[in-house]
């Protein structure tokens, strides 16, 4: 199976909306953020491991403990993936921190800033 194949999407797919549900409603750890939601999933061709991109609103203590809670909640988290999901192989889970949204966030914040001050000059002249 090639790695961007439409199977492997799907896969990716059904993996991320099934870890999405796991981490809001089956996790208890104190650790992990409220705001904490998956940004995307990819599962190696081979089904053996899986990169879990994870976005965390807050600050870097709580990015850094939700995903030290996440590390050590892998394998319930793993159990319940492989209950949901019907996969030859249940994945093994790496999670990895996503900035991107803040990313995406703060460079708005520039844009519109700078917009505003463009804005304001137009109106002095």
């Amino acid at each position: 199976m090639r790695k961007n194949s439409i199977k492997n999407v799907r896969i990716n797919a059904e993996v991320q909306r099934e870890l999405s549900t796991i981490i809001a409603r089956e996790i208890k750890d104190p650790r992990i953020a409220p705001m904490t939601s998956v940004t995307a999933v990819e599962v190696a061709p081979d089904l053996k491991t899986a990169k879990v991109y994870i976005s965390v609103l807050g600050d870097e203590t709580s990015k850094s403990d939700t995903i030290a809670g996440l590390k050590s909640a892998s394998p319930f988290i793993r159990s319940c993936l492989a209950k949901s999901v019907n996969l030859r192989n249940t994945p093994e889970l790496k999670f990895i921190l996503d900035d991107s949204i803040e990313y995406g966030i703060k460079m708005s914040k520039i844009i519109e800033s700078m917009n505003i001050s463009h804005d304001e000059e137009d109106n002095e002249q």
